[in-house]
């Protein structure tokens, strides 16, 4: 199913960002897989999500927007021919490692010394982050070493009753097959084809 077919139920978004506002988290679909999120400045939140998926802290979270404004605070500092390169591959589902210029939460960068960011195309998760005015956290729907969730029946099914007082903010899957692409600005190095 196209995403971008789909209308959106404003609604729904709301109350999906009412949670992240509130130190929730909101399973919601990205392009490829079932994502998990939360307020990108909440070390609470960060915290339960990580400990819901099992996630080793080292390795750090992604940090998704609708639009590239939205990552300015965490972009300051790169220069304009890397800012070239994000606008050339924004938006789509292309996840890029920048230095971290100490904006980012120790949780969400984790062991590392840069940040993974990327510009969404999925409608949903566009309506989601103009809602809250900034970006969230993206990070697959599945504890650690299990394939990513690719319904709500299989979100329920892997984490049933530890979701119940957040969000799944139903939608289609944006078409591609596979999670996106992960490369590091500085080196040009693809990390995740």
């Amino acid at each position: 199913m196209n995403a971008s077919a789909v209308p959106l139920d404003h609604a729904a978004v709301a109350d999906a960002a009412g949670c992240i506002r509130r130190g929730g988290i909101v399973a919601y679909p990205t392009e490829a897989v079932w994502g998990l999120g939360c307020d990108p400045d909440n070390g609470d939140a960060l915290a339960r999500l990580i400990q819901l998926k099992a996630r080793d802290p080292a390795k750090g979270l992604i940090l998704i927007a609708g639009d590239i404004a939205q990552l300015e605070g965490w972009l300051v500092g790169i220069s304009t021919a890397q800012r070239e390169q994000l606008l050339a591959s924004w938006p789509g589902p292309f996840t890029w490692l920048v230095p971290d210029n100490g904006r980012a939460h120790p949780l969400l960068r984790g062991e590392h010394v840069s940040l993974a960011v990327r510009v969404s195309d999925h409608p949903l998760v566009q309506a989601l982050c103009a809602e809250l005015d900034g970006p969230l956290v993206s990070t697959s729907a599945n504890r650690a070493g299990e394939a990513p969730a690719m319904s709500i029946d299989e979100i329920r099914g892997t984490f049933g009753t530890s979701l119940v007082d957040d969000v799944i903010l139903d939608g289609p899957l944006g078409g591609y097959v596979r999670p996106s692409t992960i490369r590091d600005l500085a080196t040009g190095m693809i990390l995740r084809a």
